[in-house]
């Protein structure tokens, strides 16, 4: 009995040796057998993948218009570029180069080409300038002076548009090819003039030849006036589909998926010089929201 017994055991713990080297187990609780290559040496593992988009480049140049300048944020009809969303070092804004580079580094490795009143026209230039530095972001916030025309017929017509924004994109990416693009939409022109209508101080300053196609006769709520900021709107609404739609084209661009666009800037986000560009909390506000997309993991939609 004792024979039979031992007997069982004996067969029992050969079963079970089969089993645990048929899994690919050791006592120490070892790898399996797809771990090891056909010599029977250990594998080595393969690294990940090194993402396409770098959540913190190590430079920033910015191109752009008026925005990106700080226009009327400081002085009126005056560029303030140290209040820049994009560049600036005022500590009030914390500039997207700031949050991403530190105070130091933006002062060495952050430049602004932005130039008040440029088109997407001007954007093949600037880009020029940018790529001397070979930043690993340039940032693009372009398109409101395409609108801001003085008719709504000299407005750039949304084929000129897509092929200045598409030229500018394929010049960065021959002499750049791992620099990453941040694009922010256009503003609501419409919702700036709604704000700012109320202010006669704004107004009077609209009155020197800003952004005539959507303020000027600031007051007038006919028809005529009403028709024409639509047409202003709905082409500015091409504009931002244009640039979703060819920085989709390339895998090292983001687009803000519309955020500038939907920000509602009210009186504080306002210059109260012109009350139609952004104040120095204005571009707090449009900082935050670059920095949110620029740092992300995947695009924020």
């Amino acid at each position: 009995m004792r024979i039979r017994r031992l007997r069982s055991r004996a067969v029992l713990a050969v079963v079970v040796a089969g089993v645990l080297g048929a899994a690919g187990c050791d006592s120490g609780g070892g790898t399996s057998s797809g771990a090891h290559n056909k010599s029977g040496t250990a594998a080595k593992a393969k690294p990940s993948p090194t993402p396409l988009w770098d959540r913190s480049p190590s430079s920033v140049a910015a191109v752009g218009d008026s925005i990106t300048r700080g226009f009327d944020a400081c002085t009126v009809l005056s560029d303030c570029p140290e209040v820049s969303w994009a560049t600036g070092s005022e500590a009030s804004v914390d500039s997207l180069a700031v949050r991403l580079l530190g105070k130091t580094g933006a002062a060495t490795r952050s430049w602004n080409y932005a130039e008040t009143g440029a088109r997407m026209a001007d954007l093949p230039a600037q880009i020029g300038q940018a790529v001397a530095r070979k930043p690993q972001l340039v940032t693009v916030m372009v398109g409101a002076n395409d609108a801001c025309t003085a008719s709504t017929s000299a407005m750039t017509s949304v084929a000129e548009f897509r092929a200045e924004f598409e030229e500018s994109l394929k010049s960065l990416r021959r002499a750049l090819p791992k620099t990453q693009v941040y694009v922010a939409s256009v503003p609501n022109l419409k919702r700036l003039w709604a704000q700012g209508r109320t202010n006669p101080m704004g107004k009077a300053v609209w009155k020197l030849g800003i952004c005539p196609s959507m303020l000027a006769d600031a007051d007038a709520l006919d028809s005529a006036a009403t028709e024409r900021r639509d047409t202003v709107l709905d082409r500015v609404e091409a504009y931002n589909k244009v640039l979703e739609q060819v920085c989709a084209t390339d895998k090292r661009c983001r687009f803000d998926g519309g955020a500038v666009y939907d920000y509602r800037f009210g009186t504080d986000q306002l210059s109260h010089w012109d009350w139609f560009h952004p104040s120095t909390d204005g571009q707090a506000r449009l900082a935050e929201i670059a920095y949110r997309h620029v740092t992300a993991r995947e695009p924020v939609t």
